[in-house]
């Protein structure tokens, strides 16, 4: 079987590729694509996953491939990881949001939606040639905003879309690290949208634990996604929190942390992915691909312990010299993707949190909607885990970045400022209709015009 991966020249292409050795064959997975516009970095990303696949002594076969059509072409599953503008539109829309007083983070609010507005066009074509060339295969969509974009493609008829997002699962990981128990042992219930889920239920052998684990500061503190949160905001809810509500529990907090900082982190990875690119350039992946990754890993390693630390205000975590870094494996959203395809080839099936339709999973929400839920994922597909009698207080937070999803959708394949409006003007990060309008005509003139007439 094949997969063929659109954006083959990010990053996290390399950790992918690992993750999937020690599974490749249990998967029956015995060929990856990449595919990238930016052939300068792909075929470093593709020198690095040789080396990876060498190195872990596997007959996986990894290429370049030169056109999309290649790529796709028999495909079994397809990876679309996209970011339209490179790593300086995510400055961009970070710095243009600072200016305007609002959080503009990649994901979450005006940030997501521009970066939406760049990417669904693009992606649109890609799914296109997908259904022409692999009509069967299944896409896993890790481009962000995740919710969004998958929204997007399901409301244009692409069916066979999962949205993958890698915060639930690395922080169910370490939930059970710190409880000191096997992961697989652990039952943790998701239920919202994607970076806008709480965690409804914990269960040990059957044993509901939420409500002690709300109560246990040592828990609260150990964890790294519930630190971040005063303890009195998850007491209150009752439900423990996706990491990303901390823009919405801590809002002024995390604009002010921003601002101190002196930039968002968009400007951080842009640098450090400038700085790793600079480096590997100048290696020789014949001669020394193990100093090659290594370097690699050690920038990646920058990336990774910078991650939410100029919005909490904290110091990241502490680094590692090079040499003896290892490459990630199983979690992360390689790991979230390929739990997904072994879930896909089971009769048991297994629980993970994806973004599909709703289908009544949750009440209130149009069957079509794309939540970010639970799901048993089976031969029998893939069936969202219906949440009873959810708290209010969440629905009503839920409705309101629903709609929003709905109308920025909609605006952006219709390329209509006035839905681009009426959708940052609901949102809750903006909630201004003066705002809505300055941001909108502050990207238009940063990307030369982000939509066209009304």
């Amino acid at each position: 079987m094949k997969i063929a991966v659109i954006g083959g020249a990010g990053v996290r292409t390399v950790i992918f590729i690992n993750g999937l050795l020690k599974r490749c064959h249990k998967l029956h997975i015995d060929e990856v694509a990449l595919y990238d516009i930016n052939r300068e970095k792909l075929q470093i990303i593709e020198k690095l996953c040789t080396h990876v696949v060498r190195r872990g002594e596997s007959d996986l076969k990894v290429y370049a491939a030169e056109d999309a059509k290649e790529a796709v072409m028999g495909a079994d599953y397809v990876v679309t990881t996209l970011r339209v503008g490179g790593d300086h539109s995510r400055t961009v829309d970070e710095e243009i949001a600072l200016r305007c007083g609002v959080i503009g983070q990649e994901t979450t609010g005006v940030g997501g939606f521009s970066m939406a507005a760049r990417t669904i066009p693009v992606l649109l074509e890609y799914c296109e040639l997908i259904k022409k060339y692999a009509p069967e295969a299944w896409i896993f969509n890790f481009t962000n905003p995740s919710g969004l974009v998958t929204q997007t493609l399901k409301n244009a008829g692409y069916d066979r879309v999962i949205g993958i997002c890698d915060a639930p699962s690395s922080t169910k990981f370490r939930m059970a690290k710190y409880l000191n128990v096997p992961e697989e042992e652990l039952y943790v219930e998701f239920f919202g949208l994607n970076h806008l889920s709480w965690i409804r239920s914990v269960k040990l052998s059957g044993k509901e634990m939420l409500g002690e684990l709300l109560e246990d500061n040592a828990f609260l503190e150990g964890v790294e996604e519930f630190q971040r949160f005063e303890p009195g905001v998850l007491r209150l809810t009752g439900l423990l929190p996706n990491e990303y509500l901390y823009y919405y529990y801590h809002r002024e907090k995390a604009l002010e942390n921003i601002k101190k900082a002196g930039s968002a982190r968009g400007r951080n990875i842009e640098e450090i992915n400038r700085k790793m690119f600079e480096e590997l350039r100048g290696m020789d992946a014949d001669s020394d691909p193990e100093e090659m990754l290594q370097t690699f890993l050690y920038y990646m390693q920058q990336r990774e312990n910078s991650y939410m630390a100029v919005e909490t205000g904290g110091k990241g975590r502490p680094m590692k010299e090079r040499g003896q870094l290892p490459v990630p494996e199983g979690i992360g959203y390689a790991g979230v993707m390929l739990d997904c395809i072994e879930g896909m080839q089971s009769e048991k099936g297994r629980y993970l949190v994806l973004s599909v339709e709703n289908r009544g999973a949750l009440p209130q929400l149009a069957d079509r909607d794309v939540v970010e839920m639970t799901c048993l994922v089976s031969k029998e597909g893939i069936q969202p885990v219906k949440v009873e009698n959810p708290p209010e207080d969440c629905m009503l937070l839920i409705h309101s970045i629903k709609h929003y999803e709905r109308l920025a959708a909609e605006a952006i394949v219709e390329q209509s400022r006035e839905k681009a409006v009426r959708a940052l003007m609901l949102h809750p990060l903006i909630n201004s209709y003066s705002l809505a309008e300055k941001l909108l005509t502050e990207y238009g003139e940063a990307y030369g015009g982000l939509f066209g007439a009304n």
